[in-house]
């Protein structure tokens, strides 16, 4: 079994996970995806269902229209969020909340299947501390009202990095994750910073990944051992984390979507045509200079180097991978072989191993020439700043 967990959001990302990623732990798919795609060959066993409660962070201000009818159906929705409530939430109204909406998915979910618990995102202050616990424990009461045999999952959606670079701010959520945890009866937690796209390489970075790394070690002196955990999706972080020992899981994208977006939120990055540069660990935007890129630097590689029959394996397909859903495919296949990478090397080893292929990367990365027209045009910088993480 594989360790990790794709994230599920279209018929697109089904069908490729079927083709890419059999071996998964399970699939992470929201309610309205489960309703509107069909699954009539999918794993039931192998089911985690998220009720896009997270969603309410921008609702009912979100212009979507499709969240604001999902919303509709549920009593109270409109209040959870509000101001005036988070200051003094009304217990016998998030119990109706919270009932309608699992009682709404529960029939969606195997009994060996895994819900998520209903919670906001974080916050910097605490409004949100009082109305998160009340939903937790109205999940407990839920779930020993109707017997629910799955595991639950509590999220834990951070908003902004100013909330986990400084212990101090940290601490204040590993508090309040804790209790949820423990008033929900959780069998599993679930991170992200929804706020971070960590192949972007700004300079930040090195502080931030740092921040998310603490962050998952002080939560694992206050879990139970026998405690689910996962982070992101992200595109290598969620893998540092993992191969450190400090995750189970590592929550991704489906050659695409390596960032988590709160649901209802505005996606301000173009949907740009990328494909995985293997050998530097990383993507790049597809385009006719990136073609001219790659001649030049198969130039500059041995050619008994892996890395020139990387390079050469994309460059015979290049014209194709100008497709999103061919790009897609390539990219998901990159990342499911990187994955295997390390799945048979015992814990102790898995840190070391994924030093040394991002050192790999970034040792190569310096000898290339700039990537034309990409926002991180180093070859070795994205490389470089995941190795310094690593151990």
């Amino acid at each position: 079994m594989a360790y990790y967990i794709p994230f599920i959001n279209s018929e697109d990302d089904w069908s490729m996970s079927r083709e890419v990623y059999q071996d998964s732990i399970t699939y992470r798919v929201t309610m309205q995806s489960r309703e509107k795609i069909g699954w009539t060959s999918f794993p039931q066993a192998k089911l985690w269902v998220d009720t896009e409660v997270d969603a309410l962070h921008n609702w009912p201000d979100s212009n979507n229209s499709d969240f604001n009818s999902y919303f509709s159906n549920f009593v109270d929705a409109r209040r959870i969020a509000q101001a005036d409530f988070l200051l003094r939430p009304d217990r016998v109204v998030v119990s109706n909340f919270v009932n309608a909406i699992l009682d709404n998915v529960k029939h969606s979910v195997p009994s060996a299947g895994w819900l998520s618990i209903p919670q906001l995102p974080h916050l910097d202050g605490t409004e949100r501390n009082k109305v998160n616990k009340a939903l937790a424990e109205a999940t407990y009461q839920w779930k020993s009202k109707t017997g629910f045999k799955g595991k639950l999952i509590l999220p834990a959606i951070f908003i902004h990095q100013r909330q986990l670079n400084n212990k101090t701010d940290r601490n204040r959520k590993v508090s309040l994750v804790i209790s949820c945890f423990e008033a929900s009866g959780a069998d599993g937690l679930w991170v992200v910073d929804s706020s971070l796209g960590d192949q972007e390489g700004t300079g930040s970075f090195v502080k931030r990944f740092q921040g998310i790394i603490k962050l998952h070690e002080e939560l694992n002196q206050k879990l139970p051992a026998r405690a689910i955990s996962i982070a992101g999706p992200y595109w290598a972080l969620n893998l540092v984390l993992w191969v450190r020992g400090l995750v189970q899981f590592a929550a991704i994208g489906v050659g695409r979507g390596y960032k988590y977006y709160i649901p209802g939120s505005l996606r301000t990055r173009p949907a740009n045509v990328r494909v995985a540069l293997p050998p530097l660990r990383r993507q790049a935007l597809w385009s006719s200079d990136l073609k001219t890129w790659i001649e030049d630097a198969l130039q500059k590689i041995p050619k008994n180097d892996i890395a020139h029959e990387q390079f050469s394996d994309v460059l015979r397909h290049f014209h194709m991978l100008g497709g999103k859903k061919q790009a897609r495919r390539q990219i998901a296949r990159f990342y499911r072989g990187w994955l295997k990478k390390f799945e048979g090397i015992p814990l102790e080893g898995r840190a070391l191993a994924l030093y040394q292929d991002f050192s790999s990367a970034y040792v190569l990365g310096k000898t290339l020439n700039d990537i034309p027209g990409d926002d991180v045009r180093s070859p070795s910088r994205i490389a470089e700043q995941f190795m310094m993480t690593c151990l």
